[in-house]
């Protein structure tokens, strides 16, 4: 039996009561293994992920979706050193990062 977290899609059901990712160009810190980006990103015009853990992000990559390939970048940085000079995001989300 395989272990969910969230099976009632609590944490995706406040985000987007709170913004909306439509055409968003979204930063996520603390991705992790992907659970909670490929619920959201889909919806955005793009998505860079970060986590400081490199097998979190290997899985990640593993289970990233066919359709968001290209529209998703997962990246191992440090929120307190980002990796971007000129980038520039719409929406940051930080769940379980802090």
């Amino acid at each position: 039996m395989t272990l969910q977290k969230d099976p009632e899609r609590n944490e995706i059901n406040h985000l987007r009561k709170y913004a909306d990712f439509a055409g968003k160009r979204l930063l996520e810190v603390g991705c992790g293994e992907g659970r909670l980006t490929w619920q959201y990103a889909k919806r955005a015009d793009s998505t860079v992920a970060i986590d400081l853990d490199h097998d979190s992000l290997r899985v990640a990559k593993v289970d990233q979706p066919y359709d968001l390939e290209g529209k998703v970048h997962l990246a191992c940085a440090d929120s307190h050193d980002l990796p971007f000079s000129k980038e520039k995001f719409d929406i940051a989300i930080l769940a379980w990062s802090l």
